[in-house]
This record gives structure tokens, C-alpha cells and sequence, in this order.
């Protein structure tokens, strides 16, 4: 049998669809569904500005919270956000949906850019 995806665009699959579980079970109460966020308490995930700048960051904000403030789509947020205490495989999956869901386009993020980012958390 031939595959008509190659490896890479398997691996992407694999990592996006085990990423919106992840997203539904950790993320979704507060960003809600389509990533708007809450008003000016949570901040949106459809800011594909605020999520390329802070690229190398995001996995540090999802194992360590982030607490603050923050400036997405041009308003202010100043909430806490807790660790969602996810291991860097998932972490991995939830920023590859995150980053490529909500108008974003962000490629995969594999587990080795989250323990590559995870090494320099501040």
C-alpha cells in the first residue's frame, strides 16, 4: 500500500487530533471552544501574533502558568493562568492544535521543541 501523506504530515495528524483532546479536557473550560478566551479575563488563542512572538515561551506557560500582564490582540490581560500539569508530550499536542486551530498556522510542535523550550523557562 502506498500512503498519499508522508511521515511528517502523519506525525502533524497524530500530535493535532491527540492536541484537541487535550485542549477539551485542560484548556477549553477557559479559552473556551474556539479559543476566544473571557472578555478581558482570559486572553483569546486566535492572536497568531502574540502566539509566533511568544513561540519558544508557550510550553513554559502551560507546565509553569503564567501570571502578569499580557497584551493579546491589543487588550491588556493581568489574570493567572495555573500549570495545567501536562507531560511534554502533551504539551507538545495541545500547542500543535493550539498553534494550528483559531485562523493560526503554526506547523507541529514536537517533543523535542517543547523539552528544548522547557530547558529555558524563566
Amino acid at each position: 500500500m502506498v500512503s498519499c501523506q508522508n511521515e511528517q504530515q502523519v506525525e502533524y495528524n497524530r500530535y493535532y487530533s491527540a492536541g484537541a483532546a487535550v485542549y477539551q479536557t485542560h484548556c477549553q473550560n477557559c479559552h473556551s471552544d474556539k479559543g476566544q478566551g473571557l472578555a478581558a479575563l482570559i486572553p483569546p488563542l486566535t492572536d497568531s501574533i502574540y502566539l509566533k512572538i511568544n513561540k519558544k515561551q508557550l510550553a513554559c506557560y502551560l507546565q509553569n502558568g503564567l501570571s502578569g500582564k499580557i497584551t493579546v490582540n491589543h487588550i491588556e490581560f493581568d489574570s493567572k493562568m495555573p500549570a495545567a500539569g501536562l507531560s511534554p508530550i502533551e504539551v507538545a499536542q495541545v500547542l500543535t492544535y493550539i498553534t494550528n486551530s483559531f485562523g493560526n498556522n503554526g506547523g507541529l510542535v514536537n517533543t523535542e521543541d517543547v523539552e528544548r523550550d522547557l530547558k529555558k523557562c524563566k
